[in-house]
């Protein structure tokens, strides 16, 4: 999976952003065109602190600074599409979400619901 297309942009254009300015941009969730392969692989929610809050934060962005989106849990499945510094870019909350070859990169816009998790607390079951 590739780099967030966002910093890539941002760093051609030579805009730098401090870290609050960047933390509340939303990075969208993009889908990396790679010939015939698929463009996601299958993701489940493990390894939570059940003493803890017990849930997986989906965030706007890669990282804690982003405005939190959604709650998910253990054994919820996600659709890994995206990377970047150890958060990955989901969608999830539709059996219609496709992981299909495509012919150009684009951020996602499938069914579902989107945004960023963890890594550390997604282990890729598929794909």
């Amino acid at each position: 999976m590739k780099k967030s297309l966002l910093g890539t942009l941002l760093v051609t254009c030579g805009i730098m952003l401090t870290p609050a300015l960047a933390a509340e941009l939303d990075v969208p969730v993009m889908m990396w065109a790679d010939e015939d392969l698929d463009v996601c692989s299958l993701g489940a929610v493990r390894g939570l602190d059940p003493n803890g809050d017990n849930f997986l934060a989906v965030r706007a962005g890669p990282g804690t600074g982003h405005r939190m989106l959604d709650k998910i849990h253990t054994d919820d499945h996600v659709w890994i599409f995206d990377e970047n510094n150890g958060w990955f870019g989901v969608a999830y909350g539709s059996q219609d979400i496709s992981c299909s070859p495509i012919p150009a990169d684009r951020p996602y816009d499938g069914p579902g619901r989107k945004g960023w998790v963890f890594g550390k607390y997604v282990k890729i079951i598929a794909g």
